[in-house]
């Protein structure tokens, strides 16, 4: 059983910037990936960026590209998301996730990672 353990929200007001950490207990398959979803408040969890263990593939949903970035720690288990300029429509619960499958890609979806972290608050103030 995998348990990842997410850091580092807070609050912080428009335009600045939060590190988030996820570690995991255990590494995921060779082939897996860690993951980073969001949830506000009435709204679906929707992807946020997505990292391969081995290679180093990355994936960004569209509308976040160029202001978040996804990076990892091998050794560390542990999986990062660098957020800039952040905006108050970025407030939400933000999960990192484990997709330990074998996979060709990277995945979007929250149906495909077998194991969540708690969640972390994230509230960006106007």
């Amino acid at each position: 059983q995998v348990q990842l353990v997410e850091s580092g929200g807070g609050l912080v007001q428009t335009g600045g910037s939060l590190r988030l950490s996820c570690t995991a207990s255990e590494r995921t398959a060779s082939s897996g990936a860690m993951g980073w979803f969001r949830q506000a408040p009435g709204n679906e969890r929707e992807f946020v960026a997505a990292i391969m263990w081995s290679g180093g593939r990355i994936g960004y949903a569209e509308s976040l590209k160029g202001r978040f970035t996804i990076s990892k720690d091998n050794a560390k288990n542990t999986v990062y998301l660098q957020m800039n300029s952040l905006k108050p429509e970025d407030t939400a619960v933000y999960y990192c996730a484990a997709d330990s499958r074998l996979r060709i890609g990277l995945s979007a979806s929250a149906y495909d990672y077998d194991y969540w972290g708690q969640g972390t608050q994230v509230t960006v103030s106007s």
